[in-house]
Protein backbone atom coordinates (compact mmCIF):
# COMPACT_ATOMS: atom_id res chain seq x y z
CA UNK A 1 0.00 0.00 0.00
CA UNK A 2 1.37 3.53 -1.23
CA UNK A 3 0.28 6.82 0.02
CA UNK A 4 0.16 7.90 -3.75
CA UNK A 5 -2.52 4.87 -4.38
CA UNK A 6 -5.87 6.56 -4.89
CA UNK A 7 -8.64 4.30 -3.79
CA UNK A 8 -12.73 4.60 -4.38
CA UNK A 9 -14.31 3.13 -1.50
CA UNK A 10 -18.31 2.34 -2.11
CA UNK A 11 -21.02 1.63 0.28
CA UNK A 12 -24.42 1.30 0.49
CA UNK A 13 -27.90 2.41 2.87
CA UNK A 14 -31.36 1.90 2.96
CA UNK A 15 -30.45 -1.81 1.90
CA UNK A 16 -32.29 -3.05 5.25
CA UNK A 17 -35.17 -0.62 5.83
CA UNK A 18 -38.56 -1.15 4.19
CA UNK A 19 -39.33 2.73 3.73
CA UNK A 20 -37.27 4.96 1.26
CA UNK A 21 -34.55 4.36 -1.18
CA UNK A 22 -31.43 2.31 -1.65
CA UNK A 23 -28.22 4.26 -1.89
CA UNK A 24 -25.23 3.58 -2.86
CA UNK A 25 -22.36 5.62 -2.90
CA UNK A 26 -18.31 5.65 -4.04
CA UNK A 27 -15.93 8.01 -2.49
CA UNK A 28 -12.58 8.80 -3.99
CA UNK A 29 -9.41 9.87 -1.81
CA UNK A 30 -5.73 8.87 -2.06
CA UNK A 31 -4.46 6.77 1.00
CA UNK A 32 -1.79 10.09 1.80
CA UNK A 33 -5.96 11.22 3.24
CA UNK A 34 -6.41 8.38 5.47
CA UNK A 35 -5.05 10.26 8.59
CA UNK A 36 -7.19 14.02 7.66
CA UNK A 37 -10.12 11.73 6.89
CA UNK A 38 -10.01 9.85 10.53
CA UNK A 39 -9.49 13.59 12.20
CA UNK A 40 -12.49 14.67 10.80
CA UNK A 41 -14.64 12.27 11.88
CA UNK A 42 -14.92 9.83 9.32
CA UNK A 43 -15.96 5.83 10.31
CA UNK A 44 -18.85 3.80 9.57
CA UNK A 45 -21.68 6.06 9.20
CA UNK A 46 -23.88 3.85 11.28
CA UNK A 47 -22.54 4.37 14.39
CA UNK A 48 -22.28 8.16 13.55
CA UNK A 49 -25.26 10.47 14.99
CA UNK A 50 -27.12 12.05 12.66
CA UNK A 51 -26.35 15.56 13.11
CA UNK A 52 -22.68 15.06 13.09
CA UNK A 53 -22.96 12.36 9.75
CA UNK A 54 -24.91 15.12 7.75
CA UNK A 55 -22.32 17.89 8.88
CA UNK A 56 -19.17 15.49 7.97
CA UNK A 57 -21.47 14.23 4.39
CA UNK A 58 -21.99 18.02 3.55
CA UNK A 59 -17.47 18.37 3.86
CA UNK A 60 -16.77 15.42 1.80
CA UNK A 61 -19.21 15.77 -0.72
CA UNK A 62 -17.38 19.51 -1.49
CA UNK A 63 -14.03 18.38 -1.51
CA UNK A 64 -13.61 14.78 -2.67
CA UNK A 65 -15.19 13.49 -5.80
CA UNK A 66 -17.57 11.45 -5.41
CA UNK A 67 -21.07 9.85 -6.40
CA UNK A 68 -24.56 8.92 -5.15
CA UNK A 69 -26.98 6.72 -6.41
CA UNK A 70 -30.49 6.90 -5.04
CA UNK A 71 -33.05 4.72 -6.40
CA UNK A 72 -36.17 5.94 -4.98
CA UNK A 73 -39.07 3.04 -4.11
CA UNK A 74 -40.51 3.25 -7.37
CA UNK A 75 -37.35 2.78 -9.39
CA UNK A 76 -36.21 0.20 -6.84
CA UNK A 77 -39.58 -1.53 -6.77
CA UNK A 78 -39.53 -1.47 -10.80
CA UNK A 79 -35.79 -3.13 -11.15
CA UNK A 80 -36.41 -5.36 -8.34
CA UNK A 81 -39.10 -6.66 -10.05
CA UNK A 82 -37.16 -7.27 -13.72
CA UNK A 83 -34.19 -8.59 -11.51
CA UNK A 84 -35.62 -10.69 -8.54
CA UNK A 85 -32.06 -10.58 -7.16
CA UNK A 86 -31.17 -7.46 -4.21
CA UNK A 87 -27.70 -8.93 -4.31
CA UNK A 88 -27.45 -8.55 -8.21
CA UNK A 89 -29.37 -4.96 -8.14
CA UNK A 90 -26.58 -3.67 -5.49
CA UNK A 91 -24.22 -5.00 -7.90
CA UNK A 92 -25.20 -2.78 -10.43
CA UNK A 93 -25.99 0.50 -8.30
CA UNK A 94 -21.82 -0.64 -7.10
CA UNK A 95 -21.22 -0.65 -10.61
CA UNK A 96 -22.65 2.73 -11.71
CA UNK A 97 -20.91 4.71 -9.04
CA UNK A 98 -18.07 3.38 -9.16
CA UNK A 99 -17.93 4.16 -13.31
CA UNK A 100 -19.60 8.05 -12.58
CA UNK A 101 -16.32 8.38 -10.16
CA UNK A 102 -14.03 7.48 -12.84
CA UNK A 103 -15.35 9.56 -15.43
CA UNK A 104 -13.45 12.54 -14.68
CA UNK A 105 -10.82 10.98 -11.93
CA UNK A 106 -7.97 8.51 -12.24
CA UNK A 107 -8.33 5.38 -9.31
CA UNK A 108 -5.69 2.38 -8.85
CA UNK A 109 -8.51 0.23 -7.08
CA UNK A 110 -12.15 0.02 -6.08
CA UNK A 111 -13.13 -1.94 -2.45
CA UNK A 112 -16.60 -2.17 -1.77
CA UNK A 113 -18.05 -3.90 1.54
CA UNK A 114 -18.61 -7.42 0.84
CA UNK A 115 -22.08 -7.95 0.09
CA UNK A 116 -22.36 -11.07 -2.38
CA UNK A 117 -20.37 -12.85 -4.78
CA UNK A 118 -17.36 -10.42 -5.98
CA UNK A 119 -18.10 -11.41 -9.61
CA UNK A 120 -21.38 -9.49 -9.54
CA UNK A 121 -20.21 -6.36 -9.67
CA UNK A 122 -16.88 -7.22 -11.77
CA UNK A 123 -19.62 -8.55 -14.06
CA UNK A 124 -21.20 -5.41 -14.14
CA UNK A 125 -18.10 -3.02 -14.54
CA UNK A 126 -17.01 -5.17 -17.66
CA UNK A 127 -20.77 -4.08 -19.02
CA UNK A 128 -19.39 -0.73 -18.51
CA UNK A 129 -15.97 -1.37 -20.07
CA UNK A 130 -14.21 -0.93 -17.00
CA UNK A 131 -11.34 -2.73 -15.56
CA UNK A 132 -10.62 -1.48 -12.30
CA UNK A 133 -9.07 -3.08 -9.61
CA UNK A 134 -11.94 -4.73 -6.94
CA UNK A 135 -11.65 -6.02 -3.88
CA UNK A 136 -14.58 -6.77 -1.64
CA UNK A 137 -14.39 -7.22 1.56
CA UNK A 138 -15.91 -8.10 5.24
CA UNK A 139 -16.11 -5.22 7.36
CA UNK A 140 -15.13 -3.09 4.53
CA UNK A 141 -15.76 0.21 6.70
CA UNK A 142 -12.72 -0.53 7.98
CA UNK A 143 -10.88 1.33 4.92
CA UNK A 144 -11.16 4.71 5.57
CA UNK A 145 -12.62 5.41 1.67
CA UNK A 146 -14.94 2.62 2.02
CA UNK A 147 -16.07 4.58 5.63
CA UNK A 148 -16.80 7.93 4.10
CA UNK A 149 -19.22 6.21 1.17
CA UNK A 150 -21.23 4.76 3.71
CA UNK A 151 -21.52 8.69 4.94
CA UNK A 152 -22.24 9.70 2.00
CA UNK A 153 -25.12 6.75 1.31
CA UNK A 154 -26.14 6.71 4.50
CA UNK A 155 -27.10 10.81 4.53
CA UNK A 156 -28.80 10.72 1.28
CA UNK A 157 -31.14 8.27 2.94
CA UNK A 158 -31.74 10.10 5.61
CA UNK A 159 -32.12 13.03 3.44
CA UNK A 160 -34.46 11.56 1.55
CA UNK A 161 -36.69 10.06 4.33
CA UNK A 162 -37.07 13.66 5.45
CA UNK A 163 -38.36 14.50 2.07
CA UNK A 164 -40.45 11.63 2.19
CA UNK A 165 -41.93 12.85 5.50
CA UNK A 166 -42.30 16.11 4.54
CA UNK A 167 -44.34 15.33 1.27
CA UNK A 168 -46.83 12.62 2.94
CA UNK A 169 -46.91 15.12 6.31
CA UNK A 170 -45.95 11.55 8.31
CA UNK A 171 -42.92 10.74 9.94
CA UNK A 172 -41.85 8.17 8.37
CA UNK A 173 -39.13 5.35 10.71
CA UNK A 174 -36.48 3.73 9.78
CA UNK A 175 -35.41 0.14 9.68
CA UNK A 176 -37.89 -3.15 9.24
CA UNK A 177 -39.19 -3.55 12.60
CA UNK A 178 -43.08 -4.01 14.20
CA UNK A 179 -43.16 -0.27 14.38
CA UNK A 180 -42.67 0.32 10.48
CA UNK A 181 -45.08 -2.13 10.08
CA UNK A 182 -47.64 0.02 12.50
CA UNK A 183 -46.20 3.37 10.31
CA UNK A 184 -47.15 1.47 7.35
CA UNK A 185 -50.63 0.64 7.77
CA UNK A 186 -51.18 4.16 9.46
CA UNK A 187 -50.12 5.04 5.65
CA UNK A 188 -52.39 3.13 3.88
CA UNK A 189 -55.28 4.30 5.85
CA UNK A 190 -54.88 7.71 5.10
CA UNK A 191 -53.52 7.50 1.28
CA UNK A 192 -54.24 3.89 0.46
CA UNK A 193 -52.15 0.96 -0.77
CA UNK A 194 -51.67 2.68 -4.02
CA UNK A 195 -49.07 4.85 -2.25
CA UNK A 196 -47.04 2.26 -0.90
CA UNK A 197 -44.53 1.49 -4.53
CA UNK A 198 -43.85 5.04 -3.91
CA UNK A 199 -42.31 4.81 -0.37
CA UNK A 200 -41.11 1.24 0.58
CA UNK A 201 -39.55 -1.79 -0.81
CA UNK A 202 -42.78 -4.18 -1.65
CA UNK A 203 -40.06 -7.09 -1.35
CA UNK A 204 -39.93 -6.68 2.06
CA UNK A 205 -42.12 -8.88 4.61
CA UNK A 206 -43.54 -5.45 6.47
CA UNK A 207 -45.46 -5.43 2.77
CA UNK A 208 -47.51 -8.46 3.09
CA UNK A 209 -48.03 -7.78 6.87
CA UNK A 210 -48.79 -3.97 6.50
CA UNK A 211 -51.69 -4.42 3.54
CA UNK A 212 -53.58 -7.89 5.22
CA UNK A 213 -56.70 -6.26 5.92
CA UNK A 214 -56.98 -8.15 9.05
CA UNK A 215 -53.83 -6.64 10.38
CA UNK A 216 -55.60 -2.99 10.30
CA UNK A 217 -57.54 -3.75 13.13
CA UNK A 218 -55.07 -4.86 15.60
Amino acid sequence: MTARRRVIGVDESGKGDFFGPLVIAAFLAADADREKLREIGVRDGKLIANKKLLGIDEYLREIYPHAVICIMPDEYNRRYKQIKNLNKLLAAGHAEAIVDVLAGNDAEVAISDKFGKAELIERELTLHQQTIELHQIERGENIVQVAAASILARAAFLRAIDQLSTDYKYEIPRGASSTVDRAGREIVARFGPEVLPKLAKLHFKNYGRVVKSELFHK
